[in-house]
C-alpha cells in the first residue's frame, strides 16, 4: 500500500513559478513509475507529466507544457516534484500524482492507475 500526499499548490501570478511535490510512503516508492495529471473545473482530468521508476531517467511531458514544466524525483525523500514556470490561467487546476508499476505508457494513459493522491490547488490569476 503507497500513500500519496501533495503540497505545494496555491495562488500565484501569470508567469510565476511553483513547485508541486508528492511525497509517497513505504519502502517501495522508488519502483513505481509517477505521474503528474490536473483537472480544471468543468473538464477533464489530463495528464501532465511522466518519470520512470528507479533512477527516473526516463520522463516525458505534455505538449501544453513541454518548456515550462518539469518532472523529478528523489527516491531518498520518497519524492517526486514538479516544477512549474511561466504559469498562465490555463494552467489553473488540481493537480494530482499517481504511481503505477505497468510503465509510462500507462502512466499517460491515466487508467486505473495504482495510487492517487488527494490533490492540490493551483490559481493562476492576477
Amino acid at each position: 500500500q503507497v500513500q500519496l500526499v501533495e503540497s505545494g499548490g496555491g495562488l500565484v501570478q501569470p508567469g510565476g513559478s511553483l513547485r508541486l511535490s508528492c511525497a509517497g510512503s513505504g519502502r517501495t516508492f522508488s519502483s513505481f513509475d509517477m505521474g503528474w495529471f490536473r483537472q480544471a473545473p468543468g473538464k477533464e482530468r489530463e495528464f501532465v507529466a511522466g518519470i520512470s521508476r528507479y533512477g527516473g531517467y526516463t520522463y516525458f511531458l505534455a505538449n501544453s507544457v513541454k518548456g515550462r514544466f518539469t518532472i523529478s524525483r528523489d527516491n531518498d525523500k520518497n519524492t517526486v516534484y514538479l516544477q512549474m514556470n511561466s504559469l498562465n490561467p490555463e494552467d489553473t487546476a488540481v493537480y494530482y500524482c499517481a504511481a503505477d508499476r505497468r510503465g509510462l505508457d500507462g502512466i499517460r494513459r491515466g487508467v486505473n492507475l495504482d495510487y492517487w493522491g488527494q490533490g492540490t490547488q493551483v490559481t493562476v490569476s492576477s
